[in-house]
């Protein structure tokens, strides 16, 4: 009698979203952190607001802009660092974070703020009153 063992193509994508994604703090294998970025709407519906926690980005590193209907957040840092007791020797390292998010159709977008505290950047969006539709009367 054989073995016969089921072949899955997506087994070994599966297992490294796993690995990716997972939370498990006691994993043998390091996983890179992503930031955290929540979107939400006020309780009375008149604000979207957005909040991506980058805590190793200074304000500097930041650019926030619209573009096409989307709210584009990205961040970039790039650190050198020379060592002066070794000649030609430069250690590098870079960070990048890129969020973009389609604002609503009732998204004000003169009217966008943001603010960078404690590493997370809060980005509030005033929604527009939209014209309620008119009502057709209907003779007799």
């Amino acid at each position: 009698m054989s073995n016969l063992i089921k072949f899955d193509p997506f087994a070994e994508i599966q297992a490294l979203q796993k690995q990716f994604f997972s939370d498990d703090w006691f994993s043998p294998v390091k996983t890179m952190q992503m930031p955290t970025t929540d979107v939400y709407t006020s309780k009375d519906d008149k604000e979207l607001h957005v909040e991506a926690h980058l805590p190793n980005f200074e304000q500097k590193d930041i650019d926030i802009h619209v573009e096409k209907g989307n709210l584009v957040i990205r961040a970039e840092r790039h650190e050198q660092e020379k060592d002066k007791d070794k000649k030609y020797i430069v250690r590098e390292s870079s960070s990048s974070f890129y969020r973009s998010i389609r604002l609503p159709e009732a998204a004000d977008e003169d009217s966008i703020k943001a603010k960078m505290k404690d590493g997370v950047l809060k980005v509030t969006v005033q929604f527009k009153e939209l014209p309620k539709p008119k009502q057709i009367a209907i003779e007799a």
